[in-house]
């Protein structure tokens, strides 16, 4: 059996079968409830049932009193609707939405992509998630009071791990220990979410996405977003790197394009090498899609890449229609303290 939800005071509704919890249901219908661990120990996702009626399945007594129960509230993480449901909770709906936090993280995975790419996975907490929006950023806590941001690859709905693409910089501190010396089950510390580049949901326009190097990183999270959401605007992924092994997941975006009608998928290589048996397109990233629209006043695009080539796209695009205001960007910056042998961010 399935019940209507309804969120106050957004006026949100959606569909909740009587077999998942309320949270769950929220985020499969791409409303972002607030939560935090996921499992009923923490109370962030308290809120309160205006009519209707719920059980309250695992919620633990110390996250949710029985006051609080005789009161109206309930941990959406666990509740299950026995009705349909109305809940007055605070939806997230920008970056300033979402507590940023800081938690330890293990290791999981740390797997090689390309010669200067690592594909790191980690663990939270079993009794910890971290809630955030497609397109932003943690941070690593060093022990020597300094921080390294990079953008957060998985979407917001796969967030049993953390994914992360890390780029080799040389004389990068943090980059040469990842490729060099860390380890998998090694504890790290991080802090986010942070960040403001994220989808604008309300906008019908078809999207250009932008990415150079792993610069994919965030757009990737997005896509996936997207996708599991059915958002199905017409979306073109432009992806550039030097060489061949710099689209260091070449399968994926051709997978998106192949089973999904709206997304068309663009590599480009500036420098290809003669080993790479390339015969795709070859350029600088951001003049392919000038090659491509004569005219882009009617577009959204979301960069992601070396602060030089969203300058270039910026300028570029704007002149050819490109409202400045439907620009978003996430420029990959050298860390100012250590530049320009630091670490590049994400």
């Amino acid at each position: 059996m399935a019940y209507e939800v309804t969120l106050q005071p957004s006026g949100h509704r959606y569909t909740n079968s009587a077999d998942e919890t309320l949270l769950h249901a929220a985020l499969e219908a791409g409303l972002h409830l607030p939560y935090g661990c996921r499992n009923g120990a923490c109370g962030a996702c308290k809120c309160k049932v205006v009519a209707g009626g719920v059980d309250h399945g695992g919620a633990q007594e110390f996250a949710l009193t029985p006051a609080e129960r005789a009161a109206g509230l309930a941990l959406t993480c666990c509740a299950k609707p026995l009705s349909d449901v109305t809940l007055e909770c605070r939806e997230a709906a920008a970056e300033n939405d979402i507590p940023v936090r800081v938690l330890p993280t293990r290791v999981e995975k740390l797997e090689r992509l390309a010669a200067d790419v690592i594909l790191l996975k980690l663990r939270l907490p079993a009794s910890e998630r971290l809630q955030f929006l497609a397109g932003q950023y943690v941070e690593f806590l060093l022990n020597n009071g300094g921080r390294r941001a990079f953008s957060l690859a998985n979407a917001p709905q796969d967030d049993e791990f953390l994914e992360l693409h890390v780029r080799l910089v040389p004389g990068g501190r943090f980059t040469e220990y990842v490729f060099g010396a860390m380890q998998e089950r090694e504890i790290l510390r991080i802090e986010g979410p942070h960040g403001s580049f994220q989808l604008q949901e309300l906008s019908d326009k078809p999207m250009i996405f932008l990415a150079g190097g792993t610069g994919f990183a965030p757009l990737k999270s997005i896509v996936e977003y997207t996708i599991h959401n059915r958002i199905h605007r017409p979306l073109t992924i432009y992806w550039g790197a030097r060489d061949r092994s710099g689209l260091y997941l070449p399968d994926l975006p051709q997978q998106w394009a192949a089973q999904h009608a709206h997304i068309r998928y663009v590599p480009v290589l500036s420098e290809p090498q003669a080993a790479d048996a390339w015969d795709g397109r070859c350029g600088l990233v951001h003049q392919a899609v000038l090659d491509d629209h004569a005219d882009l006043s009617g577009y959204q695009v979301y960069a992601c890449g070396a602060p030089a080539m969203i300058d270039a796209a910026r300028r570029d695009f704007c002149a050819r229609g490109l409202p400045a205001e439907e620009f978003f960007a996430d420029a990959f910056a050298y860390a100012p303290q250590e530049a320009p042998a630091g670490d590049a961010p994400r």
